[in-house]
């Protein structure tokens, strides 16, 4: 996912795809690591004052490296990473090494979440929208039903797993993997009392008492435009940790066979969601639960989506609409800047 929301500075100087940030009451002046990874733009912020800017930099450095090894297990693009093993294996019953098997989970989980929409069985869905080789529409979903529960992941040793699989099913992570491992990275880094993990636009973030991080959600119509700016800082003197993740059908799109595709597929009918959501943010309480309910949200449609994310108790959410439309559920007010 391209990030589309992003982190506000002093001066409000953008600079790709997260900047610095904001506090009107004492701002953070971070130190911050930008990378190449996961397919995409990696920044981690430190909440770190002079003294401390050298330390921030050996942590950055090792939280990056961290990152690059759980990614190169996940990622569906390298043949030798283990989830492409597993995907290749023909076996109903696979052995898992405790990475992979805990970011499936995570994906269970997030399928749970979302009550079926955030579906990681559907790569052969998504390459089909894709046009690319491997690709089998026919096949995805059977008779147009769900496979999103058609699997199961057992215990192993030393936090392996075994997962249980109807033939041919494959897994693709993806965004869920993206939040998964942003989780990971704020947990690695608990040390700093105020942090951002920007993994390709999700966001897992921490803040100390009396700070704010000022997140501002792009407007996809107008370059350098915000729908919204939320403000996140810890409340009573107790510090806050959110996921902020922004999905839509603005990015990633194709055309095949003189049809327009994108990378949101529908679990309900294994084809690019037919939806009048152009852009969901989605404010919860970890990158990986954000990215899972903005993700539903734009499948769902923005009513069906509004009902979700009121049961799912997020935070807060921002929806564009196909007609212009700006839509939040009640509790965003809270969050949201003047």
């Amino acid at each position: 996912m391209i990030a589309q929301e992003r982190l506000l500075s002093p001066r409000r100087e953008r600079a790709g795809a997260a900047q610095a940030n904001l506090s009107r009451t004492e701002p953070i002046v971070p130190f911050s690591h930008a990378a190449t990874s996961m397919g995409g733009r990696l920044v981690i912020h430190l909440d770190a004052d002079s003294e401390r800017r050298r330390e921030g930099g050996r942590a950055t450095a090792e939280a990056v490296a961290r990152i690059e090894s759980w990614a190169a297990r996940l990622t569906r693009h390298s043949s030798t990473s283990d989830l492409s093993i597993l995907n290749a294996d023909p076996a109903d019953e696979v052995s898992v090494r405790p990475t992979l098997a805990a970011a499936l989970r995570a994906g269970r989980i997030a399928t749970e979440s979302s009550e079926g929409l955030t579906d990681i069985t559907l790569l052969d869905a998504r390459l089909a929208a894709e046009g690319a080789n491997g690709g089998q529409p026919g096949a995805v979903p059977e008779a147009g039903a769900s496979r999103a529960f058609d699997w199961s992941i057992a215990p192993g040793r030393h936090g392996s797993g075994i997962v249980r699989r109807p033939p041919g099913l494959r897994f693709d992570l993806d965004g869920v993997g993206k939040g998964w491992i942003a989780d990971r990275a704020l947990r690695f880094l608990a040390a700093w009392p105020s942090v951002v993990i920007d993994a390709d636009g999700d966001l897992a973030i921490r803040c100390a008492a009396g700070r704010t991080w000022e997140v501002a959600v792009d407007d996809p119509r107008a370059p350098d435009t915000s729908l919204a700016v939320l403000r996140l800082t810890a409340t009573h003197g107790v510090p806050g940790r959110w996921g902020v993740a922004t999905s839509g059908i603005s990015i990633h799109r194709w055309t095949v066979d003189g049809q327009a595709r994108h990378h949101l597929i529908d679990p309900r009918s294994g084809l690019p969601a037919v939806t009048d959501v152009i852009q969901a943010t989605v404010v919860a309480s970890s990158a990986l639960r954000a990215e899972t309910l903005a993700k539903a949200a734009v499948i769902a449609g923005s009513w069906a989506g509004l009902a979700l994310l009121e049961r799912a108790r997020v935070q807060g959410a921002v929806i564009l609409t196909d007609r212009g439309d700006v839509l939040a559920p009640p509790q965003t007010l809270a969050l949201l800047g003047n």
